[in-house]
Parts: structure tokens; sequence; C-alpha cells
């Protein structure tokens, strides 16, 4: 639980309340796999309908009788999550060693206790640290992409070039995949996307080959970084191996890094290890993580091959490269988000002018459908839905399906509020007293009268469980975040529809309290 919100600071904080409540409104947690259920406290107890040895436990220390249920989720996780099972059953073996004897501390619940001691294991199994690129001391750095067909690798090097851009590097890319129909060209319409040249001689010239003159041609021109892109094949073989192996001997890079597809699980770490073996490779990067929700690769390539995992692939835009955190990886594995790299997105999309107007809005209930515009189109620029999703703690395990239907629901209430005239947008409260108002706002925008009113009910439903939400997290502390759980937990214990009851006699109450008057048809449309 130590480092949830470690490092965010008051200016940190104000984008992580701000932009949090708007991107976890639309999704709730409603599913949460074994290691969200020790987070949350309470493996087993839903399960089999009694508190486990860990939650009832009396004793004053972590022994092998009071882990022994939890210890037992965690292993079939892991091998849910695709982790080969050496790594399993050494991952779990150290765990219990590191738990048992272990003291209670007072105020902190024991399952949290252990929820720290995996993270700190998680951690150490995924490297640890941040494994840097490595850069040449003179001349240029080369970096050099292997991986087999369809895992991103061609994507993957101009996403590499733009990472390397912003960090002041000049780049070029050289277009060494010869095979692949349209591979060239596909390198040269992402060149310009990213805006670095690339170095090309056609399908008729040997990977070698092109290797050399890229490499003088990127030396005349004072390049700080090459990057090549190589072919991949279906499967290893011997032609690839040798290809592979001339054209690092040609090149001599400072950096062969081999690109995994995340979705293939410990295969992953079978495909580092036997690259590793063939031509040697300094490291690997891992595409569609953000697809992979289970991290059975990240967890694996470290400790089965030895070799680093460098960067990591979170989505489809080009910006959509960053750096391998073990330690960010192990929150989102636990349940508990990635809250640091949620602060850096966010204060890419959104000024901190805007972020404390948009708390300040929230705190005094007035939050409006201009904002609600505003606030859901910078966490679209964020990245998908299911990236920002996966940052925010307890929500790793919202389903496609949930995900799928949220952005249709954002898109439909998006046309709705464009419909809406400037001062409707600022006061929902007009829509609420006004049928004619919601029955020109339907016409303009296609949709029903009834899906107006319940937009209009939502806007202070929202306004009820943003404040809400932005009292718990407010010291953005471990205890608040705790606090936080605890609601969620008795939200989902709660019978079908008391939450949404009391939520909705909330935000009834709200609007009274502004002297405005909905009529029980418009406004008291079911969520």
């Amino acid at each position: 639980m130590e480092g949830v919100a470690t490092g965010l600071g008051e200016e940190g904080g104000c984008w992580r309340r701000g932009l949090t409540e708007v991107a976890a409104e639309w999704v709730a947690p409603s599913f949460l796999n074994p290691f969200e259920q020790i987070q949350f406290g309470y493996i087993h107890a839903e399960v089999t309908n009694h508190d486990s040895a860990l939650l009832s436990c009396s004793s004053e220390v972590l022994t092998k009788e009071n882990i022994v249920e939890p210890m037992r989720d965690i292993r079939r996780a892991l091998l849910e999550a695709d982790v080969s099972l050496p790594v399993v059953r050494r991952f779990v073996q150290a765990v219990s060693d590191q738990a048992v004897g272990v003291g209670l501390i007072r105020g902190v619940k024991p399952d949290q206790q252990l929820v720290k001691i995996v993270s700190d294991e998680l951690v150490k199994l995924m490297g640890g640290e941040v494994s840097e690129l490595v850069f040449a001391k003179s001349g240029p750095t080369v970096i050099l992409l292997a991986g087999l067909q369809g895992v991103g690798k061609t994507t993957v090097s101009a996403k590499l070039a733009l990472y390397l851009k912003k960090q002041g590097k000049t780049c070029m890319l050289i277009a060494g995949d010869v095979y692949r129909p349209a591979a060239i060209d596909q390198l040269v319409i992402l060149g310009k996307q990213v805006d670095v040249p690339v170095y090309t001689a056609g399908t008729e010239v040997k990977p070698a080959q092109i290797a050399r003159q890229g490499l003088e041609e990127a030396k005349k021109k004072n390049v700080d970084v090459v990057i090549m892109d190589t072919a991949g094949r279906l499967q290893i073989d011997k032609a690839m191996m040798d290809e592979l192996k001339e054209v690092k001997r040609v090149l001599n890079p400072t950096e062969v890094l081999l690109v995994v597809d995340a979705m293939t699980g410990q295969e992953a770490a079978a495909l580092v290890t036997s690259f590793n073996m063939e031509i040697g490779i300094t490291g690997a990067i891992l595409t569609k993580l953000d697809g992979d929700s289970r991290g059975g690769a990240a967890l694996s390539v470290k400790e089965v091959s030895g070799k680093p995992i460098k960067l990591v692939g979170r989505g489809e835009r080009m910006e959509d490269l960053e750096p391998f955190y073990p330690d960010r990886m192990a929150g989102r594995i636990l349940g508990m988000g990635d809250v640091l790299s949620f602060v850096e997105k966010a204060q890419e999309v959104m000024r901190q002018e805007d972020a404390e107007d948009l708390q300040k809005k929230i705190m005094s209930a007035k939050f409006d459908f201009n904002d609600f515009l505003k606030q859901t189109r910078a966490v679209a620029r964020m990245g998908s839905m299911s990236r920002v999703i996966g940052m925010i703690p307890g929500m790793g395990k919202v389903t496609p399906a949930q995900i799928r239907e949220a952005e249709k629901s954002l898109k439909i209430m998006e046309g709705m509020i464009e419909a809406m005239t400037p001062e409707e947008r600022e006061k929902p409260e007009l829509l609420a007293q006004s049928p004619d108002r919601r029955k020109r706002v339907a016409q303009d925008s296609g949709k029903t009268e009834q899906q107006v009113s319940q937009l209009v009910a939502q806007i202070f439903q929202m306004r009820v469980r943003m404040k809400n939400l932005m009292g718990v997290m407010e010291s953005g502390s471990v205890p608040a975040l705790n606090n936080l759980e605890e609601a969620l937990k008795s939200e989902q214990k709660a019978p079908p529809g008391t939450a949404r009851r009391k939520r909705r006699s909330e935000s009834r109450r709200q609007f009274a309290d502004s002297s405005a008057r909905p009529s029980p048809r418009g406004f008291g449309a079911r969520d």
C-alpha cells in the first residue's frame, strides 16, 4: 500500500483529483481479480461466505496457516495470467518466506500488509528498477529492432523515434524489411507522421547492405540515433537468425531490442530467451500492453530470460511508447492503478489553472455540462479509455464490453450536450425545470426525451458522487484511498439498487436546495 500516492505533491494531486472522478464516473469497478480482492480485503469472503484465515486471524504475526488461502489465490491468478509455472512457484515461495513471521501493525489490516509484500516481490520479479536505453559515447547510437511477424516492429520503430526526439535526439529510420509487402511504404508514412527521415533502398537489396548504406548516410548527417526496422517471420528459423546476425555484425548496434507482443504471455519470455541465445539482445519492448491487464508477459520476461523490459507500448498512437516501470506495473496488477502515470498524462493535456478550477467547481457542487464536456475530451486525449481506466485504483478489471458501452454512452451524451444552448450547459437547472427545453434538445440531437432527462438527472448525481469522491481523496494519502476502497466495497455489497437510490435521493435534495422543481416524469427517469 505504501507509495501509492507518493511523488504527487499538491500540484500532482490536483490533476489526480480533478480528472480521476471524471474518468471513473462512467465505468464502475464491478469485477475484481484475485490481486484486487486482496487489495480490497475480501478474498474468499465473497466466494465462500466466510472470512478467510488471513482476515480473521487473531495472532500478532502472519503465519503459514493464515496466509495459505491468499497464497493459493495468488498462485491461481499468476497461472491465469499465463506466467510460467516455475516462475509462479519461485514467486509464491518468495512471498511466503517474506510474509511468515512479519508482525502485524496496529491499524493496518493483515491482508494489506500481505499486499505490500506481494507488491515488493512483483517489483523484484520484473527487474526492480527502470532499465534505461544505452547511448553511444561517440558517433550515432544504433538501435536494432528484431522480432516475429505481426508484433508491431515497424510501428514501434516510428514510436521509438518520436520518443527519442522528445528527449532532444535527432533520429533516422532505416527500412530493412524487404519481404513484407508495403513494409517500406508503411515506415515512410510513419516517418512523415513523426517528422523523422527514413532511409530506403528498395526490396532488391539485402538487409545487411541496406544497414551499411543507411549507417553511412546517418553519419554524414550527424544523426544522434539510428533505428533499423527488420523483417519478421511467422516462426524462428535459421535463415532469419543468420540474416539478423549479419545485420548486427554490420551495424555493431548499441542496443538490440526484441519487440514482443505482450498478449503472448509466458511465450514472450521464451522468445526473448531464444533470440538472446541466437543473436544476443540487450532488452525487450513489450507491445499491446494496454490489452493485457493480467501482466503475464511483464512478469515472465526478466525472470526467465534475464533480459530487462526497456519500453512498453500502451496504445495505437505514436505517443504511446514509454519506459517500463516495474513498480507502476505492480500497482496495476494489484489493482492499485498507476497514479503517477495518470498525473503525467493529465499534465500533458490539461493546464494547472484548469485543474484547479475544476476542483473548486466539484467541491462547490457547480460542475456543469461545459465542465463535463471539457474534461471528458481531456481524458480522451490521454489515450484510450481502457488505458486511462487501467491507471485508476480499483478499476483494473473493467471488462472490454463495459468500456465499449461507456464509450458509446459518452458519444451519445456529447451529442446531446452539443445540442444545448450555452446557458443550458452552464445551468442544468433550466433543463430540469423545462420539459420544452428537454424536448428541443432531444429533437436537435436525434435522441429521445427520456435520454435527455436521464442526462440531466445524471449531472446532479455526478455532483454528489464527485464531491464525495473528492472528499475522501482530498489528502492524497493512503488512508484516503482506503476510505475510497471501503466505500466502493460497501456499494458493491449493498442490495441491488440501494446505492443508486441513495445517490438519486441526494441529488434530488441538492436540486431542491437550489429552489428548482423538476417534473417527476422528466427528472425522475431511471439512471
